[in-house]
């Protein structure tokens, strides 16, 4: 198994990033190597050669997929559709497994954009893992050095990854 972990977001320095890496390591302590893939800098339209690699080396190769995505007026980012959209679904998406993680500052952990990531995902029959974790109020996870420290967190994060392992 291939796994990658995709921060859904072009948003620098952000709490999406920061449980993607998170994710990273439970993965690692777990004894399973994870690609980590930022949007920070990922132009999926630019011509300068960059998506293609990352299409080429990361996502065509990876069978299972960790969306950390954050909530964006009520939905995903733009950035990260881009991302599914350009990538060639047979070889990038079709056929995969994907299990979804939401952020927010607000209360819903974006429920509402794992439903339309799992509708897209479905569409290019993506098999999505039935536990989401919805990750509301996540700045107050955080601590200074933006690792998760709420114990409730940390144990439904276990759980979901376990869960994906065997998925």
């Amino acid at each position: 198994m291939s796994y990658t972990i995709i921060s859904g977001t072009n948003r620098r320095d952000s709490n999406t990033y920061r449980i993607a890496l998170h994710y990273q390591q439970v993965m690692d302590k777990k004894g399973i190597e994870a690609k980590l893939v930022t949007l920070e800098n990922v132009n999926p339209l630019a011509e300068d050669g960059e998506f293609k690699r990352i299409e080429r080396d990361i996502l065509i190769p990876t069978s299972k997929f960790i969306f950390i995505s954050p909530e964006y007026n009520g939905s995903i980012p733009g950035i990260l559709k881009l991302v599914i959209d350009e990538a060639d679904w047979k070889t990038a998406w079709r056929d995969k497994k994907a299990a979804l993680v939401g952020v927010s500052t607000g209360r819903a952990g974006n429920l509402r954009g794992m439903d339309h990531l799992t509708s897209i995902l479905h569409h290019m029959n993506i098999h999505v893992l039935p536990n989401m974790l919805p990750i509301s109020q996540v700045d107050r996870f955080l601590n200074g050095n933006g690792q998760v420290t709420d114990t409730g967190i940390l144990a439904a994060v276990e759980k979901q990854i376990d869960q994906f392992i065997v998925f």
